[in-house]
């Protein structure tokens, strides 16, 4: 049965995307079969996947609105055992359209459940917002990675993050739990960034990943040529840091 995570945080610029793109490339190249579902509207990670937005013709967007089975909007990727289902603009809209249909918080559950058997890990990139697309992410998921910036005012808005968690836990989804909080963009030489490091363990100790994403021009290069990290710089530090959090991840799933 696969695992179910939400990678969700809805302040912007935390390295969501990047690491959800790399984390599921990370995990299909320890030889776990993985599905990356793009659920923002910028779709930054299907392009970063290499998936042309403008010729896809079926996204998420179709699967949830037009209840089109989601196996038709799997896009293969470069990495043999890692799909995408891609992302459109036209998301953004949906949350609107949505509000007519029944049961709404868990039309991605609906899409996402019978694809378990298929994949060991279903990731989501949510968008940089709490609305109904990320509320659905979240009902669907078994637990949730939470970015967070090693930068002043990282803190800022987590609490958000999590009552609304805890709201979905106790109305819609009692399973969902934090796998962990993972610490992005850190620069060792700064002394903020530190002190944010600091501050996150002493705040949320053991749920904090121990892998910690450091800043890499390689990381932020890979994108605009359509390939995770490991594909175009596997020396890279970035790289580095992503398979070392895939293998955490998966040493802590496999421990249950």
């Amino acid at each position: 049965m696969g695992k179910i995570i939400a990678l969700a945080n809805q302040k912007g610029g935390v390295g969501k995307t990047t690491s959800s793109i790399n984390l599921a490339a990370s995990l299909a190249t320890l030889e776990k079969k993985v599905l990356l579902v793009d659920a923002d509207p910028q779709a930054n990670a299907s392009s970063g996947l290499g998936v042309d937005i403008r010729q896809a013709e079926t996204t998420i967007y179709e699967c949830l609105i037009n209840d089109i089975d989601i196996r038709e909007a799997i896009y293969t990727t470069d990495i043999k055992t890692l799909d995408v289902v891609p992302s459109h603009i036209d998301l953004v809209g949906a949350e609107i359209e949505m509000l007519q249909m029944e049961n709404r918080e868990k039309a991605m559950s609906r899409l996402l459940e019978p694809m378990r058997n298929e994949y060991d890990y279903i990731l989501m990139d949510c968008s940089p917002s709490l609305g109904l697309i990320t509320v659905n992410c979240l009902t669907a998921a078994d637990s949730v990675i939470i970015p967070v910036q090693c930068e002043y005012f990282a803190l800022e808005g987590i609490s958000k993050l999590l009552n609304t968690i805890k709201i979905i836990k106790s109305k819609l989804n009692p399973k969902i739990d934090i796998e962990g909080f993972l610490l992005t963009m850190y620069d060792s030489r700064l002394r903020s960034a530190n002190q944010v490091v600091e501050e996150v363990r002493k705040h949320f100790q053991e749920l904090v990943f121990k892998t910690i994403i450091q800043r890499n021009v390689r990381l932020s290069e890979a994108p605009s040529h359509g390939i995770p990290v490991i594909l175009y710089d596997a020396d890279s530090i970035g790289a580095k840091n992503y398979l070392a959090l895939a293998q955490e991840v998966i040493n802590r799933n496999e421990k249950h």
